[in-house]
């Protein structure tokens, strides 16, 4: 028998006629605070709008596992949750209020680092490494690929650093924007150029 991520109930509320969206809010509420009193929330998430669109965020009771752009499909990114985390992944926003507070704080101009406890069970290996050092980079400063590389240890490995970047599962709190080409242009980015570019303009303007 095949497990149903719990996200696939929200989309079938979704669908009934919503005469009191109030009153579905209080019951998706409702249903979030029991599954987490149950022990049986192992992922929450929630959306967040940005000025680079809207943010999907996913923690488990660990912390922070999952940062998604809107161009990386939330949908798939949920379903991807649920294959590789846990079928057990439920909205339920209150988890990520906190997280929700600094990423606001940080577009404000009130924030320079995240305070954040991470789940970083999705990187493993080298990749590790590099998001380990990314973290390290100051708010509005940046690292070619190859500084990183030699940084984590393995100064060839510059194509790995990349890869790395664009498979980081925590982009903006661990900041891979921070990361450019060796000739100072953007480069690629998980979010997109345009998402990086207004990273990038909003650090260096503080």
């Amino acid at each position: 028998m095949t497990n149903t991520p719990d996200f696939e109930n929200e989309r079938m509320f979704a669908a009934l006629p919503r005469y009191d969206n109030d009153a579905m809010a209080r019951l998706l509420a409702a249903l979030a605070s029991k599954a987490g009193q149950e022990g049986v929330l192992d992922v929450a998430y929630r959306t967040v709008d940005t000025p680079v669109g809207s943010l999907l965020l996913a923690a488990t009771e660990q912390g922070l596992v999952k940062v998604a752009y809107a161009v990386q499909d939330h949908t798939a990114v949920l379903q991807q949750l649920s294959d590789t985390l846990s079928p057990r992944i439920l909205l339920a926003p209150a988890r990520l209020d906190e997280a929700t507070r600094q990423i606001d704080e940080y577009f404000a101009g009130r924030r320079e680092q995240f305070d954040l406890p991470l789940d970083w069970r999705l990187s493993k290996g080298f990749r590790r490494d590099v998001l380990s050092h990314l973290t390290r980079i100051g708010y509005g400063h940046t690292e070619s690929y190859a500084q990183v590389a030699v940084a984590s240890g393995s100064p060839r490995a510059v194509r790995a650093v990349g890869t790395a970047c664009a498979t980081n599962p925590l982009p903006l709190v661990v900041p891979c924007h921070r990361v450019v080409r060796s000739d100072g242009t953007a480069g690629q980015y998980v979010g997109g150029k345009d998402a990086k570019h207004v990273l990038l303009t909003l650090e260096t303007a503080a």
